[in-house]
């Protein structure tokens, strides 16, 4: 519950402030929300397959809506993130000078506690309300801070997210109605719907359309490269970084255990629109000349890998998933970001204007070369294990679209070999000599990232131990009702 609260209560504080007062308070209280989320990682048994820090609390009981909120090891680490992420954003906006910074700042904190509230909501309407209120800010964020032609891009996400949205909502309220006894939202209880194969598979369509919009999966993306390029630097860390994980959470969470009995021959159309998805955004992120929308692309090819290794229904392609989705999350921050800093000191995001920076700028381009060597997989970075186990799970599912799949490692060098040397070691511009030196937050927000990007690279069980039991005791509810 404290992880809900506190970022609430920071937002109504920031608003009371001036812009310089209200960066400190949105960053003290997001690492007060990371210390929280350590000291209940600390008290975490990782072998018990049950969720903990279980409360219930009736709201509607009539409707069934009860505040009942849970953690087992999936949502543990997607805890992690989100509260690892918050504060690299509000840090990395350190040096911004957005207007109403201390109303964009409320909006981050906002978003932070929804987002909590969608990974720890343990019935289905509570589920729908925070995955609704998480939205909300970042059409803010976006339609007041964005770019040029934001109102347009916006109404087009505001769109695509309102259909996926309602599709989860008819699921959702599906399922209750096939609830034993009296209907409940409860997440335990809805494991007990009573609905035949056909009735199955529909909730499994309606699920995976709203989380394949969310992700995004092929071919529900297109919304998604235009609303990355326009948003402000630290909203489109908050969609690629933190939001889109609300879909591959969905899946694991809701769309798999409550239509566990749906058949598996729908997973094997999703794992089709995901490697298509690998291949086709991989090979637009190539074209690209401009350094946000490579990343926004690469983003879609990684996320397409994901979506096709959790629903391979293995324990590898699983835990990969997870792993991954973590992996992603502080990559594509630190991706972001590195863009941002070139664009706000060279006043351009365009790679053919671009060269020599590396000359100006020796710490930023190692740290730079340190995250896109982490995005590319390399061995000892932390997207090599997980893109190893995704890949894996997807061979073994299925050679041919295995090493389809196996594509993206050539691809992702290529287009992040590509960007880094065309922004570091091109051509000298004469915008170079603008990059200089790094600022502090600068420095603390690039350093922690590639601490991560090398710390989980080399032991990346520190993830993997935190999801296994519950993958285990998940892959066994799923498998023992489904109809492969």
């Amino acid at each position: 519950m404290v992880l809900i609260i506190i970022p609430f209560i920071a937002s109504l504080l920031a608003l009371f402030f001036k812009d310089k007062i209200a960066k400190i308070v949105a960053l003290l209280a997001s690492v007060v929300q990371l210390v929280m989320n350590f000291v209940l990682l600390s008290g975490f048994d990782l072998k018990a397959n049950a969720f903990q820090y279980f409360s219930s609390y009736t709201w509607f009981a009539n409707l069934g809506l009860n505040f009942t909120t849970g953690i087992d090891g999936i949502a543990m680490v997607m805890l992690l993130l989100t509260n690892v992420a918050s504060v690299l954003i509000i840090l990395s906006s350190w040096d911004n000078h957005y207007s109403s910074m201390c109303k964009f700042l409320s909006l981050v904190l906002i978003m932070q506690g929804a987002l909590n509230g969608v990974f720890l909501s343990m019935n289905g309407l509570m589920f729908y309300i925070f995955w609704e209120l998480a939205l909300i800010p970042i059409y803010f964020i976006v339609g007041i801070w964005g770019g040029e032609n934001r109102i347009k891009i916006t109404f087009k996400f505001f769109i695509y997210t309102f259909l996926g949205s309602l599709l989860m909502l008819l699921a959702l309220i599906f399922v209750y109605l096939h609830t034993p006894g009296n209907h409940s939202f409860e997440w335990d209880q809805m494991l007990k719907a009573e609905m035949n194969g056909w009735e199955s598979t529909v909730v499994l369509w309606a699920f995976f359309i709203a989380f394949a919009i969310k992700m995004p999966v092929f071919p529900f993306h297109t919304w998604q490269a235009d609303t990355y390029s326009i948003a402000p630097a630290q909203g489109t860390m908050l969609l690629s970084g933190i939001m889109l994980k609300m879909g591959i959470f969905g899946m694991i969470r809701w769309m798999w255990p409550m239509a566990k009995n749906a058949c598996g021959c729908n997973y094997n159309v999703f794992i089709i629109l995901a490697v298509i998805g690998i291949i086709y955004a991989a090979i637009i992120a190539i074209r690209q000349n401009d350094i946000k929308r490579v990343i926004a692309w690469s983003s879609v090819s990684h996320v397409g890998l994901i979506a096709a290794g959790i629903m391979t229904w293995n324990k590898e392609g699983l835990q990969g998933g997870i792993l991954q989705s973590f992996n992603h999350g502080i990559n594509v921050i630190g991706l972001f970001f590195v863009a941002e800093i070139i664009e706000r000191r060279i006043k351009t995001r365009d790679l053919n204007q671009m060269g020599g920076l590396a000359k100006y700028g020796k710490g930023f381009s190692f740290l730079f070369m340190i995250i896109m060597l982490g995005s590319v997989a390399v061995p000892f970075t932390n997207g090599f294990t997980g893109e190893f186990l995704l890949l894996n799970a997807t061979f073994n599912y299925q050679v041919i679209l295995g090493v389809v799949s196996g594509l993206t490692i050539i691809f992702c060098a290529v287009y992040m070999l590509r960007v880094y040397q065309l922004a570091m070691f091109g051509p000298e511009k004469d915008n170079g000599g603008r990059i200089g030196k790094l600022t502090w937050s600068e420095y603390v927000t690039l350093g922690v990232i590639v601490v991560l990007v090398i710390t989980i690279g080399v032991f990346p069980n520190w993830i993997l131990d935190i999801s296994e039991t519950s993958v285990d005791g998940l892959l066994t509810l799923i498998k023992g009702g489904a109809t492969l």
